[in-house]
């Protein structure tokens, strides 16, 4: 073999190490899928978010954020301008697999979210996942933007959104998702898929930018126990509203007289270890049913722009509508019954 065809063959193996080695440490089968097909990306159209960049992360495996966040996306692109990356807990196919269990028994297991490298450029995450075991190296990329000074959506089950917690430390302690976030999940206050749940907004925080143009707030997810006596609601949140279970899941259920309200939405600022501030607004709410909701859906935009600092941007008419087709299956983990099953990316587009 002459010089010339042995350099080219050294540069063709090079390359096919080069980018294996990018697949696997992605832990993807090479075979199953390109980088560009584990995400999902819509560029922004006309509106006051052009030029913003929001990453959108689904990795729960019980209330169908697979489906609600390309929804959102298409929101945010197409009535915001917004462009929007959409990123996915997937299986070692690079499918989109909400059935990986949480590793209550398999604690070796690792799930695995591609394209958290996005979250450099982002200048907004709306995060939903639950008990993700990730590497360190993609759980690296969630600690950096959480020192980043840039603004944070958490929903649902984001205040467990990891298995054991954080290993993320500022001034020599670890921080927590409650200390992070303002409160995390303590427990089922409403019937776990038994009641849902009825937005009252705070009256004297009623002004609040995230809660213009809001009216009705409902959802069929039950109202979540955040904080107890040991641990009360935080002097540094503003909370803007609270739930009320209702007796079953229809929408026009009455209250659950035996429960109180408690906070569902609320903000806080966060400053991470490099002293910049983060504006964090948690929802626990936030499913994909729930996001069906006019008013869930216009808190969770209003968010992005109150956390940009775009407050003067936050219009009472400002489309939340929907694009295309959006029936999501309803949440739990009797996924058979259910019709969840891993799919490809694009399904969800």
């Amino acid at each position: 073999m002459n010089p010339i065809h042995m350099t080219r063959l050294f540069l063709l193996c090079l390359l096919c190490s080069t980018v294996f080695n990018e697949l696997k440490a992605q832990q993807v089968n090479p075979t199953a899928a390109s980088q560009g097909d584990l995400w999902l990306t819509y560029p922004g159209e006309s509106g006051p978010g052009k030029g913003k960049h929001v990453v959108l992360i689904a990795a729960e495996q019980e209330y169908r954020s697979e489906q609600s966040m390309p929804m959102l996306a298409k929101i945010l692109s197409g009535h915001h301008g917004f462009d929007c990356t959409v990123l996915f807990s997937v299986n070692e196919k690079g499918e989109v697999d909400p059935t990986v269990p949480a590793p209550f028994k398999d604690k070796e297991k690792r799930h695995n979210i591609p394209g958290l490298d996005h979250l450099k450029k982002a200048d907004c995450v709306i995060w939903s996942s639950r008990f993700m075991h990730l590497r360190q190296e993609q759980m690296q990329h969630f600690y950096d933007y959480f020192d980043s000074g840039k603004p944070l959506i958490a929903l649902r089950t984001a205040n467990h959104g990891f298995w054991g917690g954080l290993k993320y430390r500022k001034d020599g302690k670890n921080v927590s998702l409650r200390e992070m976030l303002g409160g995390t999940f303590m427990g089922h206050h409403g019937g776990w898929h038994r009641e849902a749940t009825r937005g009252v907004i705070v009256a004297e925080n009623s002004k609040h930018p995230i809660l213009v143009g809001v009216e009705d707030i409902w959802g069929t997810s039950d109202v979540y126990r955040c904080h107890d006596d040991k641990n009360p609601f935080p002097e540094d949140c503003t909370s803007l509203v609270l739930g009320q279970p209702l007796i079953n899941l229809e929408r026009d259920a009455p209250p659950n007289t035996k429960k109180e309200p408690l906070p569902v939405a609320w903000t806080k600022t966060w400053t991470g270890t490099k002293g910049q501030d983060s504006r964090i607004f948690h929802f626990t709410m936030g499913s994909a049913g729930d996001l069906a909701n006019d008013g869930v859906r216009r808190m969770t935009v209003n968010a992005v722009y109150w956390g940009l600092g775009m407050e003067e941007d936050i219009k009472p008419d400002r489309s939340v509508a929907i694009i295309g087709d959006y029936k999501p299956l309803k949440p739990g983990f009797n996924y058979e019954k259910l019709g969840v099953k891993p799919r490809k990316v694009e399904y969800y587009r």
